[in-house]
């Protein structure tokens, strides 16, 4: 999937007549599979390795998965662009093209390797049962033929580029599986020190304007959540003229307690209406919610 993404942006950016050289690294998020995410650590997990290369100049641009970005960067490091937003739905992938999550009458093993999905999972569908399932999608896919699960939880834009959508069974509705924050685009990192006329040429090439304004205004409110990928938090924004729209929420890792809210603003107020609607879900008892977690995850 990152070799992908890497080569989907150099595309876009030789589309501008400039060379572009790969260099593909693994994170610790892609070494470690026997832990989940949550214990390895919440922040930086897929991150922190290409971060180290573009603070010493071995690269200049690094790219992500938007959903994977920690809500704060190091100092000396932003992100200059983000691509258009796929599909940001989560969908169910199966080789069984019956399995759906509403019939009781299976008693049903799902896989994910995220937070925010599991305690989703525990909070709709609680006669499920939930196995950590990490790796890229072509282990998953072996891991679940293998006997792991019956079907894994997966991010649509993810399935869609590596060209498995015939697995997909189920579309996860967005008012009950709310995504992460930025799913479904990608999100291009470089340091405060490139040149101003790299970072306009990979701009004009990768910046999607109308999902960089959804995307700054979600990562306000993760980053005023105090979030990280190992934080059950979810947003999603949606623009309707001059006006956006932010729906999330906070879930506990049980999926017993659920935050869940919506909040409107003018288009040119949207990240300070993301800072706002997470004070606005801290408020509604998300702090206690918040506090909960972080401690279970220390655990």
């Amino acid at each position: 999937m990152a070799l992908w993404q890497a080569k989907h942006v150099a595309k876009l950016i030789e589309q501008q007549g400039i060379e572009t050289e790969l260099v593909t690294m693994d994170t610790i998020g892609d070494q470690v599979l026997n832990k989940s995410l949550s214990k390895i650590g919440s922040k930086g997990v897929f991150t922190e390795e290409l971060e180290a290369c573009l603070i010493s100049g071995q690269i200049d641009i690094a790219v992500h998965s938007a959903k994977d970005m920690p809500s704060t960067l190091p100092d000396g490091l932003e992100l200059i662009a983000f691509t258009e937003r796929e599909e940001p739905c989560d969908v169910v992938v199966s080789y069984n093209r019956y399995l759906r999550l509403d019939d009781d009458s299976q008693k049903l093993v799902l896989g994910t390797s995220s937070t925010r999905r599991s305690a989703l999972l525990k909070h709709y569908f609680p006669k499920i049962r939930i196995v950590e399932s990490r790796g890229n999608l072509q282990t998953r896919m072996e891991k679940m033929k293998e006997g792991l699960c019956d079907g894994l939880i997966l991010a649509y834009a993810g399935v869609h580029r590596m060209q498995y959508d015939q697995f997909i069974i189920q579309k996860l509705p967005l008012d009950t599986f709310t995504p992460a924050v930025g799913q479904g685009a990608l999100a291009i990192e470089a340091s405060t020190s490139l040149s101003p006329e790299i970072k306009k040429i990979v701009r004009k090439a990768l910046n999607h304007d109308l999902t960089e304004t959804r995307l700054l205004t979600e990562r306000a409110f993760l980053r005023t959540m105090e979030g990280g990928c190992s934080i059950p938090t979810f947003a999603l924004t949606t623009l309707h003229g001059n006006e956006i729209t932010i729906h999330g929420g906070l879930v506990s890792l049980s999926g017993k307690e659920i935050i869940r809210e919506e909040m409107t603003a003018p288009k040119e107020n949207a990240v300070e209406m993301g800072q706002a609607f997470a004070e606005k879900v801290l408020s509604m008892g998300g702090d206690a919610i918040l506090k909960e977690i972080k401690e279970g995850l220390a655990e």
